[in-house]
């Protein structure tokens, strides 16, 4: 594949020295991850915006916890596709730094693949708004992996509880509507950014603050932008080369075997 806008975002991404990676919805939706939004979004007559909220958990946690075990089950039956794993050996080349959107911990998954029996670590994203699959305390904050352990949502009493001796009610590790990133790890996130020659955008609208924000970081910096998205955002405009189509396409023409 070869076309004027690919072979200028493929040079600029070759010539940089540090890179650093958003990923958002777009990228897991070619997965078959669902976005649970739009016309699809409805949960037994629930929307995502009434139930992904900490006073939905305080005043229902057995039905916070239903739909987040039907959404574990969905995502857990998804893979990793080659727009991922063309990011995973990007990452472990150590030539780029991830940052994501996404909670369906896809991006991991594509890291141990792609490390096979090395430590994956330099591949694993920075993730900005949590885990689908983490658990962690109410009480304690201690954070927990819940993949592979279902929740038994029959009850009220059934409900997971902390291991430690707080025995605080365990909710879903992700940040919910009305409440805050963590600090660390957003200052962490637009540290890479600043220090980023490219920030290279994937799958996202850039609508959603303060992860709107991240691309234009490396901008002020001085750096540049690449972006590959089924359609023009409102970052468009500023990037260097956009790039319109389907992630787990165009991102192995732009790195091959990174």
């Amino acid at each position: 594949m070869s076309d004027p806008a690919l072979d200028a975002a493929r040079a600029r991404l070759e010539r940089a020295r540090r890179i650093v990676v958003l990923t958002g919805a777009g990228i897991s939706a070619e997965s078959g991850v669902p976005t649970f939004r739009g016309e699809g979004g409805l949960w037994r007559s629930h929307r995502p915006e009434e139930l992904a909220t900490p006073q939905a958990f305080a005043r229902d946690p057995l039905l916070v916890w239903r739909w987040y075990q039907w959404r574990r089950d969905l995502v857990a039956g998804c893979a990793p596709n080659p727009g991922h794993d063309t990011l995973a050996r990007l990452a472990l080349s150590g030539r780029a730094d991830l940052v994501t959107q996404n909670v369906d911990g896809l991006h991991e998954l594509a890291a141990r693949r792609a490390a096979g029996n090395a430590d994956p670590s330099p591949a694993l994203p920075l993730t900005l708004h949590g885990s689908l699959f983490g658990n962690r305390c109410t009480r304690c904050g201690r954070r927990t992996d819940g993949r592979g352990t279902p929740v038994d949502a029959t009850s009220i009493d059934t409900l997971p509880r902390c291991a430690e001796p707080c025995g605080g009610r365990l909710r879903p590790d992700v940040v919910w509507f009305g409440e805050v990133l963590d600090p660390d790890v957003l200052s962490r996130a637009f540290s890479l950014a600043v220090a980023a020659e490219v920030c290279l955008v994937v799958g996202t609208s850039t609508m959603v603050q303060p992860a709107a924000s991240i691309p234009l970081a490396t901008l002020r910096a001085g750096g540049s932008l690449v972006e590959v998205n089924p359609e023009p955002t409102p970052l468009s405009p500023y990037a260097a080369a956009s790039l319109h189509g389907p992630a787990g396409e165009l991102l192995p023409h732009l790195f091959g075997k990174a």
